[in-house]
This record gives C-alpha cells, structure tokens and sequence, in this order.
C-alpha cells in the first residue's frame, strides 16, 4: 500500500518538476511571454485544485478505484497531449486536463491513508508515501535536465504518460478497495454543502489545512520561480540545474524521514513546531541574500534545501491531520484541503509570471521567505491550539 501511494503521490512532481529544465526553452521555441510559460504551470495547478472539489465527493460515493482509473487515465491521455502540440495554447489545454485528472489521483491517496489508518498512525504512514514522492521529486528534474539535453522537452511529457500508465496498472491489478463504506447521498447538493461547511468550520482542519497550504505555495514559489532565476539571472546551466532540484528532494525525503524520528518520541503538535523554526530559518536566510544582492548559487539553493527539510516534516502530519475529524467524508474534506491549496498557488503563480525578471533573485527569494513565515506562525499558534488529535 505505501509503494501504490508513493506512487501515486509521486505523479504530481513528475507533472511538474520533470518540465521545469525545459521551461525557457519551451517559452523560446513558441515565441511566447513569459507569464504564458508560467500559465503551462499555474493553469494545471488551478485545475488539480478545482477538480478535487469534485473528485472527492464523487469518491465517497463510488469509492477510491473508479476515481483513481479515471484520474490516472485522464493524466495519460493529457500527458500525450502535451507530447504532440505544436502551439503553447494546445499545451495549456492538455496541462488542464492533466492538472484536473491529477486532482482525483492525489486526493483519493490522501483519503486512503484516512480510511485504513487511525490517525497518529497516519502521519506515519503517510510520511512514509511522502517518502516515495520524494524519491520520484528526486528522479524528475534530473532526468528531465538529461531528457531535454538528448531528446528534446516533448520527451518529458512522454515520460510522465509512461509513469502513469503503470500506475494505472498497479491500481486496476493490485489495489483493494479502501473505502470502509460509500456514501450514497454524497454527491447530493444539500448534503454536500452540508459536509463543506462542517469542514470549513473545523478548527482542526482549518489549522492543518493552512499549514499545508503555506509550507506547499512556498515550495510551489520555488518550482514557479526556480528554472528563470537560476537559469537566466543566476547562470545555471540546465544539467546543473536538474541536478540541484534532485538534491532538494533528498533534503525533502531526509524531512520525511526526520518526521517519523520525531513522531515516535513527542506529539503532532511538537514536530510542526520544530518544522515551523527550519521554515522561518530557511525563508530569512533566501530573503536576506536577495536583499544583500547576493549572486552566488549557493546562497539560495542551501537554504531553500533547509526549507525542503521541514516540508518533509509538515506535509505527513497536515495532510493526514487535516481530515482526522471526518472519516466518512475523507475525499471531500481531502477535496477542500488540496482545492485551497492549489488556489493559493495559483494567485502565487500568477504574481511570479508578471514579476520575474531577468535581473533579480527578489520575486523567488523574498516570496518563499514570506510563505515561510506564514508557516511558523501557524504552526506556532492555530496547530498548538486546534491541533490535538483526539483518540
């Protein structure tokens, strides 16, 4: 079960880190703006949020495999599309077709780890898929650096449809109905509304919730923001490049490793604490770099890699914690927690595309500096107070 959720966690930085080499030379070969490059990336995340809000619903109805067959298959359908477009408004619709099925696959991961475990246990188990993710965060930008330097960028969408089609085959061959039992008027109007209102109003949720939003949209900063910095303001080459996004995975898989060390000798509420004081860390030292005029690589990529230390660390327990008190409604409350997150990121993304320069490191640094802090804070005050898991 931890190798089908790794995996299918893991689809989502394949969809976006593996790209990320190629995205100037993307921009360059259609002759397109910047802020429309960006669009390849904000519009599939503004897809993958929206369409959980009706995924998650549509999966305590029918149950996790339905919705995951037709998410995995409608992320390797996207996936080709992208391979075979020939203008970059053809790539922004198959990027929000694969963002929109991409939504139902990391949903129904996240509630299966609610159905099959009980709470604390979750976190670990669900640091243990985040683990798997890593690895795949890992192998993306690294191969995608070499994929784009041998074969071109089209290789690396053929690439993410290769990955999920065998996804698709672990899940209609091995993959055993979680779902402990459906919910048959879930998809009702009155009682979805119902179900929303009763998680947005969760205090439990809505502390786990930020803190997963804010940790996700100052990596998302980076990933956005990362390929023109370095690339174009800093003078990376694209190998190079790869090569230090695979390195902040490994920091991101230390953090998940770090997380089930921490779990095992003190509460949820302790580790995100701990997480909250590397994020801060992290986000000062990117802004004060930026703001000294700093040029060298390594004033931000060390830093950033801290950060990615403490994602590790706060994703398992918001993510699982998040939807602790709804364990009949876990796709939906899942739903809610990955459509604020991704919205966030969009309205981020957005601001990123009309900011990035080729002369500045300000944009990336000094956004990831302010989602870091937003981070501490919460994980400082609404998760100490709200945050007790309650056997």
């Amino acid at each position: 079960m931890i190798i089908t959720l790794g995996l299918l966690l893991g689809l989502q930085p394949l969809a976006t880190d593996m790209y990320l080499p190629a995205l100037p030379l993307i921009q360059s070969s259609f002759a397109a703006r910047v802020s429309q490059a960006q669009l390849t990336l904000t519009a599939f995340l503004l897809a993958f949020g929206c369409s959980q809000l009706g995924w998650g619903p549509l999966s305590d109805r029918l149950g996790r495999k339905p919705v995951l067959l037709m998410g995995l298959g409608g992320y390797v359908i996207g996936a080709l599309g992208c391979a075979g477009i020939q203008s970059m408004e053809a790539l922004i619709a198959w990027r929000l077709l694969q963002g929109a099925s991409l939504g139902a696959i990391v949903m129904c991961a996240r509630a299966v780890v609610r159905d099959l475990y009980a709470p604390h246990l979750g976190a670990q188990v669900m640091s243990k898929a985040l683990t798997g993710l890593g690895v795949l965060a890992f192998l993306a930008p690294v191969s995608g650096g070499l994929l784009v330097s041998w074969l071109g960028w089209r290789s690396t969408m053929l690439a993410q449809a290769l990955m999920g089609g065998l996804a698709l085959l672990l899940v209609a061959l091995r993959f055993a109905e979680s779902i402990p039992q459906r919910n048959p008027q879930a998809l009702q109007p009155g009682s979805l509304l119902r179900t929303w209102a009763r998680i947005v109003r969760n205090p439990m949720f809505q502390a786990y919730s930020l803190l997963t939003c804010f940790s996700y949209v100052g990596l998302f900063t980076q990933l956005a923001a990362s390929s023109f910095t370095y690339l174009n303001v800093l003078g990376m080459s694209r190998t190079h490049y790869g090569l230090m996004m695979g390195c902040n995975a490994l920091c991101y898989i230390a953090g998940t490793f770090a997380c089930r060390r921490l779990l095992r000798r003190m509460s949820v509420q302790h580790t995100v604490a701990i997480a909250g004081l590397l994020s801060l860390t992290a986000g000062t030292l990117l802004g004060l770099a930026s703001l000294s005029g700093l040029r060298s690589i390594w004033a931000y990529a060390l830093p950033f890699g801290l950060y990615q230390i403490a994602h590790g660390i706060h994703m398992p327990c918001g993510q699982s914690n998040a939807v602790t008190p709804f364990p009949q409604a876990a796709g939906t409350a899942s739903a809610v927690n990955g459509f604020v997150m991704m919205l966030i990121a969009f309205a981020t993304g957005h601001w990123l595309g009309q900011s990035l320069n080729a002369s500045s490191t300000a944009p990336m640094a000094l956004g990831i500096w302010f989602w870091s802090a937003c981070t501490a804070l919460t994980a400082w005050t609404l998760v100490q107070r709200f945050g007790a898991i309650k056997h």
